[in-house]
């Protein structure tokens, strides 16, 4: 392994942060609309961005907290790299941010003139997200790697991007969804007044939350699970590959798939007439054939063989597979969600009882074709049931999560395109816009809800694959050979583990419910005691439902983020290791199917509601829509706060206990010694 094969990697993400900025000047120069829009847009992005300034400056806490800890414990080279990460991870939110909430304005004026222009200009904002995602996370691996030349070390970095992510996942979840639940509820249900009306005083603070939780928070989730997959693929490849070939491989692989997602992202080419998702996933479809035929030839140039190229396209192919799945569980084009709507015709309870079953059956064939990808991946690496070949296998699997994860530029590009597209129709709605301008902004966010999904598939899928991959890592870093069930302190391990998603969960859907309690009161507050605010004579006090939106993320993001840390440290230091190997086990198998019946159960509640809205069941206002918009804000905080948190949960786990296993290795095991 040569230095040019080392230092393509931080260039290829050099260029990604070119491709972003490019995007983000052309996206700057087009026409942002009327004054009322332009006034409604500053509104959402000072929201927006004085929520992102009081939430890193709480998370600074937490970074310098653990830099400490790192630098006493572990080594300051480990802590310098969780520095690193935690604030790539940060800037990579903040530059998605700032864009995402200028083009808002801008996708609704397109819209005045040309679906297809909208779709571009919301398209490539979320372009910029996805660019700034893989082009700082792919960066920051591969420089450090290049300088530090030790892919145990560069785990801190991961610990920093799992950290950040988790606090931006959970308090953007809880921001949007208290948001969104008060705003339905009093509004809509209430009120009867539409969805994004600007007499609904919760309606700023919502369509801010569309930002902080589905940009930022989104942008931050996948910049932890692109680096995750990248820092597996290395620990692993540097402990079997002595000369270096699957470092190369793996580095080589992330880089080709920023080039293959900018090339995919050029290939998003819609018209007037044409559903914008098939130019959406035409673009998807390119990048991940671009990374099949490149592994395929880097296999054959860097292993002399096809193994590796098997093991990158089963990740992609399975993720594919999850993307579909997901999009039939949650798309209104299929039976699911049909039969969601259909239930909405009897009340709330049958809706909310057709969404569990829904979710609950997505969980099956998700959790079938990830054990193909294992399968596939393991043995055709050359693992085996033998210990001496296990790691052979388990870098299979790695592989088959960067290859699932290698075009992330793309995927989180089609993902965070959706939040500006709910923007723009709200800018719409309250610039009182004429009706074919929110009937096209209407289909470009139908379409996002969709894409959306897809993405949490994806997020979702990799984070097994990831999880397995760190867990090997891990394996290896406190010398366990293999565990053994029938020790009833593993068995112990599996339990606490397969419990923590449960109580993650429940913290996060707490959360939100306590936050939505004081929203909807407010709201309510409100239409009652400001004259003529349902006439539209009066101005709803906005800023009071922001307010209440950023302080009960701020305070309620900080115990689920913290138990992710301090939980397997505890395990692992009174345990041992071999209990926090279970205990990471038992976690990942239990966090993957919560997140999955989370993700999809809210999915298809929210495009019930939607088909519903379309005229289907008696339309808007009917007694079935009621019954749906009750059964979406159910689901909000399942699809937008718990369920896609999860699987940043399992990751920072694995790699939590990864980076302190030296430290158990030393002193694990504390209270089982008590009893010896």
């Amino acid at each position: 392994m040569n230095d040019f094969t080392l230092i393509f990697a931080p260039v290829a993400g050099i260029i990604g942060l070119i491709f972003a900025a490019l995007l983000a000047k052309k996206i700057l120069k087009s026409d942002s609309g009327t004054d009322r829009m332009k006034e409604i847009s500053n509104y959402i992005h000072e929201g927006a961005m004085a929520f992102l300034t009081r939430e890193y400056r709480t998370l600074a806490v937490f970074i310098a907290v653990v830099f400490l800890v790192l630098g006493l414990f572990i080594s300051w080279t480990t802590a310098i790299c969780f520095v690193i990460g935690a604030v790539f991870s940060i800037l990579a939110g903040y530059f998605g941010m700032q864009v995402a909430t200028k083009a808002n304005c801008r996708t609704a004026n397109a819209a005045r003139t040309s679906q297809n222009k909208a779709l571009e200009i919301a398209f490539s904002s979320g372009a910029v997200m996805g660019m700034s995602v893989v082009g700082l996370g792919l960066l920051g691996v591969g420089l450090l790697y290049y300088i530090i030349r030790d892919a145990n070390i560069i785990t801190g970095f991961g610990l920093g991007a799992s950290s950040i992510a988790l606090f931006a996942r959970v308090g953007g979840g809880i921001y949007t969804k208290a948001a969104d639940v008060g705003a339905d509820l009093v509004g809509k249900v209430e009120a009867g007044i539409p969805e994004d009306d600007p007499r609904n005083p919760a309606v700023i603070a919502d369509n801010v939350g569309d930002n902080v939780g589905d940009v930022a928070g989104m942008g931050a989730d996948l910049f932890e699970s692109y680096v995750g997959s990248i820092i597996s693929t290395l620990t692993l490849g540097a402990v079997l590959y002595k000369t270096g070939e699957g470092v190369a491989f793996s580095l080589t692989l992330a880089s080709i798939g920023i080039i293959a997602s900018i090339i995919g992202s050029l290939m998003v080419k819609g018209n007037e007439r044409s559903n914008p998702q098939k130019a959406l996933m035409n673009g998807t479809y390119i990048s991940g054939l671009i990374v099949i035929i490149s592994s395929g030839i880097l296999s054959k140039m860097i292993f002399n063989n096809l193994n590796a190229f098997y093991a990158v396209t089963a990740g992609i192919l399975v993720g594919i597979v999850i993307g579909q799945l997901t999009e039939m569980y949650t798309s209104a084009d299929y039976k699911y969600v049909k039969r969601i709507a259909q239930q909405s015709e009897t009340g709330p309870a049958t809706t909310i009882i057709s969404g569990f079953s829904v979710g609950m059956y997505s969980t099956v064939l998700p959790i079938f074709f990830i054990a193909v990808a294992v399968l596939i991946s393991f043995f055709v690496m050359g693992g085996t049931a033998n210990a001496s070949d296990v790691l052979s296998g388990l870098f299979g699997i790695s592989l088959a999560a960067l290859g699932m994860l290698s075009t992330t530029g793309m995927t989180v590009a089609v993902d965070a395109y959706g939040p500006v597209a709910d923007n723009a129709g709200g800018i719409a709605e309250m610039a009182e816009l004429p009706h074919e301008v929110r009937k096209i902004t209407d289909t470009l966010d139908s379409v996002g809800n969709t894409t959306a999904a897809i993405g949490k598939g994806f997020a979702i899928g990799s984070a097994a694959l990831t999880a397995l991959a760190l867990f090997a890592s891990y394996s290896q870093a406190v010398g366990l050979k293999s565990i053994d069930l029938l020790s009833p302190v593993t068995l112990i391990g599996v339990l606490l583990g397969g419990a923590v998603p449960y109580l993650f969960a429940a913290l996060a859907m707490d959360a939100v419910g306590k936050a939505a309690n004081h929203m909807i009161e407010e709201v309510r507050r409100q239409f009652k005691e400001i004259p003529g605010l349902m006439e539209g004579k009066a101005k709803p006090e906005y800023g009071k439902c922001v307010d209440i939106s950023t302080a009960a993320a701020l305070k309620e993001m900080v115990l689920p983020g913290v138990l992710a840390v301090v939980v397997p440290i505890a395990a692992g230091l009174l345990l041992g290791p071999e209990a926090l190997g279970g205990l990471i086990a038992g976690a990942v198998v239990s966090g993957v199917l919560v997140a999955i019946f989370m993700a999809n159960s809210g999915g298809a509640w929210d495009n019930a509601k939607k088909y519903i809205e379309t005229g289907e069941h008696g339309g808007k206002g009917s007694f079935a829509h009621k019954a749906a918009v009750v059964g979406d804000t159910v689901g909000d905080p399942f699809k937008d706060t718990a369920g896609p948190a999860m699987n940043i949960l399992i990751k920072l786990m694995t790699i939590v206990s990864l980076v302190f296993a030296p430290l158990f290795v030393k002193f694990g095991g504390v209270l089982i010694s008590l009893f010896k």
